[in-house]
C-alpha cells in the first residue's frame, strides 16, 4: 500500500499555496509531486547495491518552479512541442498564438499548463491535479477540462494519466516533462546513459526544430536506438541537425503504434548505478532531449549547485509536433463529446 502524505511547500506571489505531495511505498521508493504545473519533483529508488537515490531533476523549493524555462517535471499543455510560425488554422478559423521558441510557438505559451497551479487532491493511492483553461487561453479555442492523475505502486511503477474534455473542437497533445539522470540528479551528465527505443523512423527537422513532414529510417544512423546505445556517441553528430541542436531534441516514431493501445516504446539503463527506466505509453512516439541547454537559466537544484547541459534526458511521450498544421500526421484536434485519454508508465528497475 503506498502511503500518500501532503504538505504545504510554498506559496506564488499571489499568496496560494503550493502543495507537495510525498508518495513512499513498501520497497522504500519515493515519489514527489506538487501542484504547480502538476509536476514530478523528484523520483528515489535503489540501484543494483541497494541505494536509494534522487534520480529526477528538480529545484530546492517551490517558488522555483513557477515559469522554470526548462519545465522539469511538469505537465505540458495545451499543446506540448512546437507549433510552426505560432500559427494554426482549426475548422476553418486561423489561430496566432505566443511566439516564444525563436521563430515558434512551444509547449503551449510561457503560460500554458507547466506554468500553472493546479487544483489538486488525493484518491486513494493516486494524487489528482485538475486544471480549467478557459477558451481563449493563450488564444487556443474552446474551454478545456483538464487532469493529470498520478499512481504509484509496490512495484515501483509510476503511471501518468492525462484526460481532457473540450466544448470546442481544439489541438490537445500533453506531456511529463520529467528529466532522468539514473546515477542521480546532480551526479554529472548523462552520457553514459544507455538508450533503447521501439522507433524504426524518427522526424526529419528544419533548422527551427519543424517537422518537415518527412520520416527517416534510423537504420545506420546515430538516431538508430533499436538496440541499446550510449547517448553520449552520437550527440555531437551532424545527421538530423544534432550537433545544431546541441544534442538530441528529436521526435521518434513508434513502431506498430495502435490508437489508445498501451505499448512499451523503450528503456533508459545506467551501467554505472545498475537503475533502469522502463516507458510504455499510448502516444504515437516521443521527443528525446538530453538536455542541451540547461545551464544557465535553471534555478537552484535539489543538490544546491546548478545543472549542467546534459545533466539529464527527458523521455517525451506524446503526439507529433506540429500535427495541428500536418493533415497527414495522426490527430491532435479533440471534439467536444470526446475524450482526450492518454498514458505514460515510468516502470523502474535494475538490471
Amino acid at each position: 500500500m503506498v502511503d500518500i502524505e501532503q504538505h504545504v511547500w510554498g506559496a506564488t506571489p499571489e499568496g496560494e499555496a503550493i502543495i507537495l505531495y510525498i508518495l513512499r511505498n513498501e520497497r522504500g521508493s519515493e515519489v514527489r509531486l506538487t501542484n504547480m504545473g502538476a509536476a514530478i519533483v523528484s523520483v528515489k529508488f535503489a540501484d543494483r547495491n541497494g541505494k536509494i537515490d534522487d534520480v529526477a531533476l528538480g529545484y530546492r523549493d517551490a517558488e522555483s518552479y513557477i515559469g522554470d524555462g526548462a519545465c522539469s517535471g511538469k505537465s505540458v499543455g495545451r499543446v506540448a512541442n512546437r507549433i510552426a510560425r505560432g500559427r494554426m488554422t482549426v475548422e476553418g478559423v486561423e489561430y496566432s498564438l505566443e511566439i516564444n521558441n525563436g521563430v515558434n510557438h512551444n509547449h503551449g505559451g510561457s503560460k500554458g499548463f507547466a506554468n500553472r497551479l493546479w487544483e489538486s487532491r488525493v484518491e486513494t493511492n493516486r494524487v489528482v491535479f485538475s486544471l480549467t483553461s478557459d477558451d481563449g487561453d493563450q488564444n487556443y479555442p474552446g474551454e478545456l477540462n483538464v487532469e493529470a492523475v498520478y499512481d504509484f505502486d509496490d512495484e515501483d511503477s509510476l503511471e501518468v494519466t492525462y484526460l481532457a474534455k473540450t466544448d470546442r473542437t481544439t489541438p490537445v497533445n500533453m506531456t511529463n516533462h520529467l528529466y532522468w539522470n539514473l546515477s542521480g540528479e546532480g551526479s554529472g551528465t548523462i552520457h553514459d546513459h544507455e538508450l533503447r527505443l521501439n522507433c524504426s523512423k524518427v522526424l526529419e527537422a528544419d533548422a527551427t526544430q519543424i517537422p518537415t513532414g518527412r520520416l527517416l529510417d534510423v537504420e545506420g544512423t546515430p538516431m538508430d536506438f533499436r538496440t541499446f546505445r550510449r547517448l553520449g556517441d552520437g550527440i555531437d553528430s551532424e545527421f538530423n541537425r544534432i550537433r545544431d541542436f546541441r544534442g538530441y531534441d528529436h521526435f521518434w516514431v513508434l513502431d506498430g503504434w495502435q490508437k489508445n493501445i498501451l505499448s512499451e516504446i523503450g528503456e533508459l539503463r545506467d551501467p554505472k548505478s545498475g537503475r533502469c527506466v522502463k516507458v510504455l505509453t499510448s502516444q504515437a512516439g516521443t521527443m528525446v532531449y538530453t538536455g542541451n541547454w540547461l545551464s544557465g537559466g535553471c534555478p537552484v537544484t535539489k543538490s544546491g549547485g546548478r545543472y549542467e547541459d546534459w545533466a539529464g534526458v527527458a523521455i517525451e511521450c506524446q503526439n507529433y509536433p506540429d500535427a495541428v498544421n500536418r493533415p497527414e500526421f495522426p490527430t491532435v484536434l479533440l471534439h467536444p463529446g470526446e475524450l482526450y485519454c492518454q498514458k505514460i508508465v515510468f516502470r523502474l528497475g535494475t538490471f
